[in-house]
């Protein structure tokens, strides 16, 4: 982690005029807290402050920095510099320098630190002063500066240069602006001595980003380049134009002095003599200058870091109590101790086992609130999946009729029958029977298929030992495999015990007597009165446009109607649409639409709603779309049969009267058998399963597993952590350890600094366009950088 916070080195008569008291004792303190951090690789930092040096062209901006370095390194004289952002920062250490876009290569020359920014400015930017918003990152290490930030930015111009663009003006604002807008950026807004004050740019952007000027300190340059006779006394007193934190006055080098290779030690002490020997400065000599103004920069990196304690404070100690449980797990941890093994291994395979059987009768302490899982899954495959599969086999009424007739025909043989032949009942229900198998199968084949799942699910808390998890997937799989195996065995032998004994002395079953009078239809529903078997949200999707279009209602679902409503109120029933002779057929989804749709539409070719031939409804989930199927199965309204009814078969045929009342009383034995049939099944189906697959897997895991597990030759390796466990308990101890000393070192930092208090607001009035009239001037005790004790009141049109 690198924080960025320096002070900057002022060498004056070959001195280190550090900051201030308070900054001197927190700086070593600051630097535990970084290498505490620097041990677990994780940039914990405080968010301090960087430094953006604000200014028009040529206001002395460059000269600033340099001199806050202690080196000269930015190029000169050709405007390059200004044409990308410089984010320069200050690290403690021996003296080199290194940039971020040709990492590695150290520079200890900074007449090459120089050129390496011309050449970088020029091959984004081109040679003919182009402008580009990627900063250039350069990192200068040197034993006088503590860590710090700061930022050059493009001088603020507003005539294009060369190629630069029209709006070249706005471009620059807007770059300065993505650096000044930050809350953790001081603002440093230089305006040179010899230029209107009023007019300036740089203190104008500074008040739009900080409106109360609590990070803006105004920075006056060349002042030894004021025209005879005249000073900048009332603007450094913050008697005119004032701001919060008032002025800061600086002496830069002259080009002269720059290319006479005058040094910055020197540019300093003549700095100083300038200030101590002109009859406007010297009374104030102390409160200017560069090492006044790193001073200042040091209060207010002090101010920033105690004022961002509490919170990191806080932040640390949530983190440390997050970390404190695994801590103790982690503590007293041997990977290479065979009895931590065993332990372990123990450990969690019964919680393994105690997750499955959770998972499955559903008690486990954490509900998914998303999505079904586990149990919930399989009631859902026993109770809608597999009655929807059944009814889907629906007969196809005209192939049965058919085949009933040829059955009757070919056991009369060369004679007409006067009697219906039972025989002929017998051979069209077990053919009938016979096709449960494959919803049977389907059946079994979505309950192992959950299954796993749910043992994929539970396997993921083995995840810190691969091997342990594969092997545990492996034999709880292949022994579900194995059930799988023998249950369907079982669920065909159902349907086989089925088809060896038609019983038509069942007390269900309707006999031949019975068979000649009843409907097909009669026994399509058993439900007792009109009960509501579904409510819900669905869109009718084929309403037309000029009727409003598709819309969503509140939907009821009884045993003999399906109504929808305006809303789930229940008060403005739209309408009631009664089930007889209904039935469903899937809609294709579209490609555009999100919604999962089906249709109800009349057997009888009568219109549903109004003038509408059938109804298209949408649910906006397959899921959903499914539970409303399996409710109006319930219902009685059964799927649509493609049964190719286009006539003209090779087989159709003409039944005599007496052929046709047998067909129909066969075909009401058939229906009356295969409900009793559909039941039986319905009910014995799940049961089955349940004890020979779900019951039998849940002992297994719970009392075989283990023993399987201890049986393995290599079990030695099972224990085996990943690598990323192995790095994560060595991080989370790293860091816990950090976090501790962090939060001892923040209680040193407390106690061993002081801040000052920030300087009240002044009439900043003059930012907004107005014209200030100097009226009077009145000692008042107002403080500001230096404690100089001056105001302004202003005439009563302007000072308000």
């Amino acid at each position: 982690m690198v924080f960025c916070v320096q002070v900057v080195d002022s060498r004056i008569d070959g001195s280190v005029t550090m900051g201030n008291r308070g900054m001197e004792e927190l700086i070593p303190l600051v630097n535990k807290l970084q290498d505490a951090f620097s041990t677990i690789g994780q940039s914990y930092n405080l968010d301090l402050p960087q430094i953006a040096v604000v200014g028009g062209q040529s206001a002395g901006k460059s000269s600033v920095l340099e001199n806050f370095v202690g080196r000269d390194f930015l190029p000169r004289g050709s405007g390059i510099v200004t044409r990308r952002p410089l984010v320069l920062q200050l690290v403690s250490a021996i003296e080199y320098a290194e940039f971020l876009h040709c990492r590695g290569k150290l520079f200890l020359d900074f007449q090459e630190v120089r050129q390496e920014i011309e050449a970088e400015t020029t091959r984004l930017t081109g040679p003919n002063k182009g402008l580009s918003p990627v900063p250039i990152n350069l990192r200068v290490y040197s034993p006088h500066v503590l860590n710090l930030t700061l930022v050059d930015l493009p001088g603020i111009t507003k005539v294009p240069v060369g190629d630069q663009p029209a709006d070249i003006e706005y471009q620059v604002r807007d770059m300065i602006m993505q650096f000044i807008c930050r809350e953790n950026c001081l603002v440093l807004a230089v305006t040179p001595a010899n230029t209107d004050l009023a007019n300036s740019d740089a203190l104008k952007l500074a008040k739009d980003v900080d409106p109360q000027g609590q990070r803006t300190i105004g920075v006056i340059t060349k002042l030894d380049l004021m025209d005879e006779g005249t000073d900048a006394r009332h603007i450094l007193e913050n008697r005119l134009l004032p701001l919060r934190r008032g002025y800061i006055g600086l002496v830069n080098r002259s080009q002269k002095d720059i290319d006479g290779k005058k040094g910055i030690e020197a540019a300093l002490a003549a700095e100083r003599r300038f200030f101590l020997t002109h009859p406007a400065y010297r009374h104030m000599a102390d409160r200017m200058g560069t090492p006044h103004l790193q001073k200042v920069l040091n209060q207010q990196l002090t101010n920033h870091i105690r004022d961002s304690l509490p919170a990191f404070r806080s932040r640390l100690q949530g983190q440390l109590l997050a970390l404190d449980k695994e801590v103790e797990d982690y503590k007293h941890f041997k990977a290479h101790d065979p009895e931590r093994k065993t332990k372990a291994l123990l450990l969690l395979i019964q919680k393994f086992s105690a997750d499955f059987e959770k998972h499955i009768e559903g008690s486990g302490h954490l509900v998914d609130t998303e999505e079904l899982s586990g149990g919930a899954r399989i009631n859902r495959i026993f109770h809608e999946r597999f009655p929807f599969e059944l009814v889907k086999m629906e007969f196809d009424e005209r192939e049965l009729r058919r085949e009933i007739s040829y059955a009757i025909r070919n056991i009369h043989g060369i004679r007409t029958g006067l009697f219906t032949p039972d025989q002929a009942f017998e051979a069209i229900v077990k053919k009938q029977i016979v096709k449960l198998k494959g919803p049977c199968v389907k059946c079994v084949d979505m309950v192992i298929q959950e299954l796993i799942a749910t043992v994929r699910q539970c396997t993921a808390m083995l995840g810190s030992f691969p091997r342990l998890r594969e092997e545990t997937e492996k034999i709880v799989t292949t022994h579900i495999r194995e059930r799988e195996s023998h249950a369907k065995e079982q669920v065909l032998l159902l349907i086989d015990v089925q088809v060896a004994y038609i019983n038509t002395n069942h007390e269900d079953f309707i006999g031949f007597a019975n068979a000649q009078h009843r409907s097909t239809h009669t026994n399509k529903k058993r439900l007792a009165g009109n009960q509501v078997i579904r409510k819900g949200w669905l869109t009718i999707n084929n309403i037309s446009i000029m009727k409003g279009g598709a819309k969503e209602y509140w939907f009821i679902l009884t045993a003999e109607s399906l109504s929808w409503f305006k809303d789930d109120e229940e008060k403005e029933k739209k309408y009631m649409l009664p089930l007889d002779n209904l039935k469903l057929r899937d809609v294709e989804k579209s490609f555009m639409s999100s919604k999962y749709a089906y249709a109800i539409f009349n057997t009888e070719q009568r219109n549903v709603y109004k003038d509408y031939k059938f109804l298209e409804l949408a649910c906006g989930c397959q899921e959903e779309l499914d539970s409303w199927k399996a409710s109006l199965l319930r219902a009685g309204v059964y799927p649509e049969k493609v049964d190719g009814e286009c006539g003209g078969s090779s087989d159709s045929f003409t039944m005599d009267p007496q052929l046709e009342r047998q067909v129909e009383t066969i075909r009401n034995l058939v229906d009356s058998y295969m409900d009793i049939v559909y039941r039986a099944i319905r009910d014995l189906l799940p049961k089955t399963l349940m004890h020979l697959i779900i019951n039998n897997v849940k002992e297994y895991v719970g009392s075989d597993l283990l023993v399987q597990i201890y049986s393995l030759t290599e079990k030695s390796v099972l224990m085996d952590e990943s690598p990323e466990q192995e790095r994560r308990r060595e991080e989370v101890l790293r860091t816990h350890s950090a976090l501790k000393e962090a939060l001892a070192i923040i209680g040193d930092i407390s106690t061993s600094t002081c801040s000052t208090p920030l300087p009240p607001p002044v009439d900043s009035s003059w930012l907004h366009g107005a014209n200030p009239i100097l009226t009077q001037v009145t000692p008042t005790p107002h403080h500001y950088p230096g404690n100089t004790h001056h105001t302004v009141r202003l005439a009563p049109s302007i000072h308000r």
